[in-house]
């Protein structure tokens, strides 16, 4: 797919017709976009490599690898990605009830504790997942977390400030936003990874339940005083055991900081379902979580129509690719299991779990193959994504 090409008419390479703009970055643009074989609707992300510095590019090739990783139902998922000489094509999973961040500023004071806890919840339980694989965000904030409101979940994305790390060892590179940046990042010194993520969390539950930024002053000097002596007041409503659990996180030494297993411990977070996502059967993680009738009545469509013979299939399903004909696939795949589970939750008001409760496991190790050059001016890029996941509507 070297010689892919943009195509006037607002396709990309013929395979997505591109519709408004939902967003717009320094060197990126949102799209929303429909997938003309399966007509599923996808968000696109469009990245202007000439504009991109070497930094900025190190930063890309990192968000397209760790995305390709963190396969989990609380993150938005990578169906293809689509490298062309100017431009890089990120094909991404569509939410469809807006970001974090406006759900809060709709809600004066704050979110409801016992609404606030289910999505914080799935948030901690993705990062949990991620620092498993050894990928630290770096950029979490509630702008970058977005509802899915059909199935009644939380993802995370943006994993543009992303990068692996190795337990034990420091990073350097001073990113993210400053009112979520931990106090160590802003001094530009070595960090310890997961330590960083667990004060944006500290940050963003602290914004659930108050409503604002516990460190927001009229100008970025007076806000950067505020996180490095880490005065911050909690409404006088707030619950003890989360005052507790802010407190845990929203701590100036690093290594004084909850860990993800403490805060998935808390008192606060008992008795709440951190991944009600194993319900759902899309996402699809795996092609081998289908039916052999199934995989094969999808592969019979794609032959029929065009897309790729049975043996150029299975070669791009089974090496884990990321191109046109995985993206296909899992769109065809995961419109099947949609249908299957609400014809099945129509004919039952108690759907036997053993019909309805689709399990699947998110990859605990993920082999990246280096498809994507550290230049991302090289030949075209490709691989599938991964899941899903549910909670009380806001």
């Amino acid at each position: 797919m070297a010689g892919l090409k943009r195509h006037h008419d607002g396709k990309i390479a013929g395979l997505y017709d591109l519709d408004k703009t939902l967003g717009r970055g320094h060197f990126a643009v949102v799209k929303l976009a429909r997938h003309v074989f399966t007509g599923e609707k996808v968000a696109v992300k469009v990245i202007d490599k000439t504009k991109l510095d070497p930094m900025a590019r190190g930063h890309l090739f990192q968000e397209v690898r760790c995305m390709k990783m963190v396969q989990h139902p609380n993150v938005v998922r990578l169906y293809e990605v689509i490298d062309t000489a100017t431009k890089l094509y990120l094909i991404l999973e569509l939410g469809d009830g807006g970001d974090m961040y406006d759900c809060i500023m709709k809600h004066d004071g704050g979110l409801s504790e016992e609404v606030a806890k289910c999505y914080f919840a799935q948030i901690v339980h993705a990062i949990s997942y991620c620092h498993r694989l050894h990928v630290v965000h770096r950029d979490l904030k509630p702008e970058n977390v977005v509802f899915f409101e059909k199935q009644g979940v939380v993802k995370l994305t943006d994993f543009g400030f992303s990068n692996r790390f190795q337990p034990g060892k420091t990073l350097n590179t001073s990113c993210g936003s400053l009112a979520y940046s931990a106090p160590e990042i802003l001094l530009g010194d070595e960090y310890d990874a997961p330590a960083v993520d667990i004060w944006s969390l500290g940050v963003i539950l602290f914004m659930l339940v108050c409503g604002q930024p516990p460190f927001q002053e009229a100008n970025d000097s007076e806000t950067l005083t505020m996180i490095m002596d880490c005065k911050y007041t909690v409404p006088p409503h707030i619950s003890h055991a989360c005052k507790d659990l802010i407190a845990h996180m929203l701590q100036r030494d690093p290594k004084k900081r909850a860990t993800l297993d403490e805060i998935e411990r808390h008192e606060w977070l008992q008795g709440v379902d951190p991944s009600p996502a194993t319900k759902l059967s899309t996402p699809l993680v795996s092609h081998r979580s289908l039916s052999e009738e199934e995989h094969g009545s999808i592969i019979q469509r794609m032959v029929l129509g065009g897309i790729a013979d049975r043996d150029a299939i299975t070669e791009a399903l089974e090496s884990n690719q990321y191109n046109h004909i995985t993206a296909t696939y899992f769109l065809l795949a995961e419109r099947m299991l949609r249908d299957r589970q609400e014809r099945e939750q129509h004919q039952t008001r108690s759907p036997s779990p053993s019909k309805t409760q689709f399990r699947q496991s998110w990859p605990t190790r993920v082999d990246v193959h280096q498809d994507v050059s550290d230049g991302l001016g090289g030949p075209a890029i490709s691989h599938p994504g991964g899941p899903q996941s549910p909670c009380p509507q806001r």
